[in-house]
């Protein structure tokens, strides 16, 4: 099994594991050893599994102004997390290729490893919500047809992205591209960066 096969084993494992209970306050229990790959890809997938339904309930346009602000603020706090755990993914594949000596002519990829990982476990989600619609019976014959359109093309997605995935890989593996990361810096939760925050602070 490649790598790409074992993270969309483990990202599904982790999307059924969720819709166990189907809620967002579910804590999350790993079935992997800590010091595997395996456990930061359950890790991770878990996030974005709670953060896809957490988006969910925000549409809701009925739901109190008040509750829309805390779950707000909670999918901020979802999205730092899953940027922290994208790069201890990338850190672990940096340990991994510590000893590959890059070849003179390597190139630069425009996504680390991990990044492109994300993109897999968001269209994980895709796929499993699309094939619920796709078979949901309480929709129309259209609505079902029209998903099993979309699910085909996002199953093609899925194997191209996974090629992608593998490729790049082998290419560092092989000194043909650098494994090279930068950190995310984001700016909006840093009392000491985002204008917003540091002003209120100098105010208080």
């Amino acid at each position: 099994m490649n790598f790409t096969e074992t993270a969309w084993k483990v990202f599904n494992q982790s999307i059924i594991d969720y819709h166990i209970t189907d809620n967002v306050d579910t804590p999350v229990n790993n079935p992997y050893s800590k010091d595997s790959l395996e456990h930061l890809l359950y890790a991770k997938n878990w996030i974005d599994t709670v953060q896809w339904h957490l988006e969910d309930i925000i549409r809701d346009e009925n739901i109190d102004p008040t509750e829309a602000l805390k779950l707000k603020r909670t999918i901020d706090s979802s999205n730092q997390k899953r940027t922290d755990l994208v790069e201890y993914i990338d850190s672990w594949f940096l340990e991994k290729y510590r000893n590959i000596s890059p070849n003179v002519d390597a190139k630069i990829n425009s996504e680390t490893p991990a990044w492109a990982v994300d993109r897999l476990s968001i269209l994980a989600l895709k796929v499993y919500h699309m094939r619920l619609e796709a078979q949901r019976e309480s929709a129309s014959d259209e609505h079902r047809k029209n998903c099993s359109v979309k699910l085909n093309t996002l199953l093609e997605q899925q194997k191209d992205l996974s090629e992608a995935i593998d490729q790049l890989l082998f290419d560092i593996e092989n000194g043909n591209i650098k494994m090279k990361v930068y950190k995310q810096m984001k700016m909006y939760n840093d009392e000491s960066l985002n204008p917003i925050l540091y002003q209120n602070v100098k105010n208080a």
